[in-house]
C-alpha cells in the first residue's frame, strides 16, 4: 500500500480519538480509551489473559532482533523480582552508526505534519493496547508489581499517558497556522505583501532514559511527546527493566515502516551489565532532548552537564501528609493504609511523612492522641495485609536489594510503630515481598530547624517505609511541609482537616511551593494515583521534578517553529 494511502487511512481511523483526547485535556473530565479490566481483552484482535501469558512465556530466553543499524552484539541479563531469569537478549548498538541512521528519517517525519505524526503515534498505542496482557507480564517481571497493578499501570494507564502527551503535542503544534497572507498598508502606496509559512521542526534526537519501577508509565509521556513533535527517539531502558520498552520500540518500528517512514526514528539502546551508557549518550551533540525518571543525583547531573539538550527530569521527593482533623476517621485510616501499602511503597507518589500534632487530632470518633492515631493506622495496615494472598496482590515484590536494605535499616531511625513482615509468595518462592514499616519520629521545630544534622524524614526513603512525625502543632506541620517541599521537593501532598482555615493554609503552602495537593481522601481515590487527561503528575515547580505530566510546557519546547517568508507576486 502506498504511503499516501496509509496516511489517509491512519488519519481517518485515529482522528476521532485524537479529537476526544483534545476535548479531555480541555475539560479535565474523566476519560480513558483503554479498558482497565482484564475481561475487556481477548476480542477485536487483542490478546486475552491466557494469550498474553503465552506470548510473554514465548519471549523468555529469546533474542529480540529489532533490525537496527549498528548492532554489534546482543545483550541481556534481566532477572525478575519474582526470581526468574528472563533470558531475553537485545541489540547492542554502535552508537556512532545508530545515531546518524536515526537522523536520516527526520526530514520525511517533519514533512508529514502534526496530524499524521499524531495518527502514527496513536496507531502505535493501539497496537500496544492490543498486546496489553503481554505487556502486563513484562512489566510485572521487570518492576516487581503484582500482576493486576502491572497490567493496569503498565498497560492502559501508561497508554493513556502516552496519548495525553500526543494530544498536548498536537495542540501546541497547531497553535500556529501552517501559512498566512500578510498585508501591511502603506497609505497611498501599494501594501507590502508577504506569504508566510510556519513549520514545526523537532529538535533532533530525543533520549528517553527509562526507570525500573514504571518503565512504560513513566516512559511513554516523553517518548510520545518527542515523537509526535517531529523528533527521533532513542530509548535507553533501565538495565533491570528492558523488556517492556524493547517491545514498545518493536511495535513503533513496525508501525513507522508500514506507514512509509524510516523505522530508525525509534531505536533501542540496551547495555551490557555495568556498561552505564546513559552518561555518554546524554552529552552526545546529536541528543537534543532528554527525558529521565530516577535518582536526584543523576537527574542533577543531567541538568548540569547535558547542556546541549532540553532536559526533563523526575527525581526524588519527600511526599507529606498533614493530619489535623477528620470527619471520617475510619475512612482516613483505610485510605492511608492502602496508599502506604500499594506496590510496597515503591511509587514516587507514595506518602512518606505523616505529620501529626503530638497533642492529637479531633475526629468523628472523638479526640485521638498522637500515639492512638499511629497505633490505629498500624492496625489498619496490618488488617489490610493480614491475608497473604491479598498482601501479595497489593504489595508485589521489592524491585531491588537497595529497597530491602533501606527497609531493614529503618528500624534504627526511631521507635518502630509497625514492623515489616515477610510474605511468602505461593507462585514465586524467590520473590522478596515485605509489608510496610512505620517509624515514630520527633518533628519538633528544634529538630529540623536548628539541628546540626538533618532529621531522617527530611530525605526520601524510597520503599515501604513511612514516618509518623510528631509535631508541636498544625502550624508547625505547615511550616515543616513548606520547608520539605521547598528544599526536597514532593510529587504529592495530602492533608486531612475539618477546618476551612487549615485547608486554606495547606492550599496556600502548596500554591506557593508548587506541589499537587489532595484533601480529605477517604474513599477509593488515593494520593499516590493520578488519572491521565485530568490530573497533573508532578508540577515542575519544586525540586522533585522540573516538568509535569502532561501540560503544554512538557511538549512545547521539543520543537521550534521555523518561518519562511516570500514576497507575494506583484507586490
Amino acid at each position: 500500500m502506498a504511503a499516501e494511502r496509509t496516511a489517509h487511512d491512519l488519519i481517518a481511523e485515529h482522528r476521532p480519538t485524537l479529537d476526544r483526547a483534545l476535548e479531555a485535556i480541555s475539560t479535565r473530565a474523566y476519560w480513558s480509551p483503554h479498558p482497565e479490566h482484564p475481561k475487556a481483552y481477548g476480542e477485536s484482535g487483542s490478546l486475552s489473559l491466557a494469550e498474553g501469558k503465552a506470548a510473554f512465556d514465548a519471549l523468555l530466553g529469546a533474542r529480540l532482533d529489532l533490525g537496527q543499524p549498528g548492532t554489534d552484539d546482543f545483550v541481556g541479563g534481566e532477572v525478575s523480582p519474582y526470581g526468574i531469569e528472563l533470558g531475553v537478549t537485545y541489540p547492542h548498538a554502535d552508537i556512532d552508526v545508530l545515531l546518524p541512521a536515526m537522523r536520516a528519517g527526520l526530514r520525511a517525519w517533519r514533512e508529514a505534519g502534526a496530524e499524521l505524526r499524531a495518527a502514527v503515534c496513536l496507531e502505535i498505542l493501539a497496537r500496544i493496547s492490543a498486546r496489553t496482557m503481554e505487556f502486563g507480564h513484562a512489566v510485572m517481571h521487570t518492576s516487581g508489581q503484582a500482576f493486576m497493578m502491572a497490567f493496569q499501570a503498565g498497560g492502559p494507564h501508561a497508554q493513556d499517558r502516552g496519548m495525553e502527551a500526543v494530544a498536548y503535542a498536537y495542540a501546541e503544534q497547531v497553535r500556529t497556522p501552517d501559512a498566512a497572507e500578510w498585508s501591511k498598508p502603506q497609505g497611498k502606496r501599494d501594501p507590502l505583501l508577504l506569504t508566510k509559512s510556519f513549520t514545526p521542526v523537532g529538535r533532533g534526537i530525543a533520549l528517553m532514559i527509562g526507570c525500573n519501577t514504571f518503565p512504560t508509565w513513566n516512559g511513554y509521556p516523553g517518548l510520545f511527546a518527542s515523537l509526535a513533535t517531529g523528533n527521533a527517539v532513542l530509548v535507553k531502558p533501565h538495565p533491570r527493566a528492558v523488556l517492556p520498552l524493547a517491545l514498545t520500540v518493536q511495535v513503533a518500528r513496525d508501525v513507522l515502516a508500514e506507514a512509509g517512514f524510516d523505522p530508525n526514528l525509534v531505536a533501542l539502546a540496551a547495555e551490557r551489565p555495568g556498561e552505564g551508557i546513559a552518561k555518554d549518550l546524554a552529552v552526545r551533540p546529536e541528543v537534543r532532548i532528554i527525558d529521565y525518571t530516577g535518582s536526584t543525583a543523576f537527574g542533577d547531573w543531567l541538568e548540569t552537564h547535558a547542556r546541549q539538550a532540553q532536559v526533563y527530569t523526575e527525581k526524588a521527593g519527600v511526599n507529606t501528609v498533614v493530619i489535623d482533623s477528620t470527619d471520617s476517621y475510619r475512612g482516613m485510616l483505610s485510605n492511608l493504609a492502602f496508599s502506604l501499602s500499594l506496590y510496597s511503597g515503591q511509587m514516587c507518589t507514595t506518602p512518606q511523612n505523616l505529620l501529626i500534632p503530638r497533642d492529637g487530632i479531633t475526629t468523628d470518633e472523638g479526640p485521638k492522641a498522637y500515639d492512638e492515631v499511629v497505633a490505629d493506622l498500624a492496625r489498619a495496615v496490618g488488617g489490610l495485609l493480614g491475608d497473604d494472598a491479598r498482601a501479595n496482590a497489593l504489595l508485589g515484590a521489592l524491585v531491588n536489594p537497595d529497597v530491602k536494605a533501606r527497609l531493614e535499616a529503618a528500624g534504627s531511625l526511631g521507635e518502630v510503630a509497625l514492623p515489616s513482615r515477610e510474605v511468602a509468595h505461593p507462585d514465586f518462592p524467590d520473590a522478596v515481598v515485605r509489608t510496610p514499616a512505620m517509624v515514630k519520629l520527633d518533628g519538633a521545630r528544634k529538630v529540623w530547624e536548628h539541628a546540626d544534622t538533618e532529621a531522617a524524614y527530611l530525605s526520601e526513603c524510597f520503599g515501604p517505609v513511612s514516618f509518623a512525625v510528631a509535631v508541636d502543632s498544625t502550624a508547625d506541620a505547615l511550616d515543616l511541609l513548606r520547608r520539605t517541599v521547598r528544599d526536597k521537593g514532593a510529587m504529592t501532598v495530602g492533608a486531612y482537616t475539618t477546618s476551612e482555615e487549615v485547608a486554606g493554609a495547606v492550599e496556600e503552602v502548596c500554591l506557593d511551593e508548587c506541589a499537587q495537593l489532595s484533601l480529605n481522601l477517604t474513599g477509593g481515590v488515593y494520593v499516590n494515583q493520578t488519572a491521565a487527561f485530568s490530573d497533573f503528575h508532578g508540577s515542575g515547580g519544586n525540586p522533585a521534578a522540573n516538568a509535569a505530566l502532561c501540560d503544554g510546557a512538557f511538549v512545547a519546547n521539543r520543537f521550534r517553529v521555523v518561518e519562511v517568508r516570500r514576497e507575494t507576486a506583484g507586490s
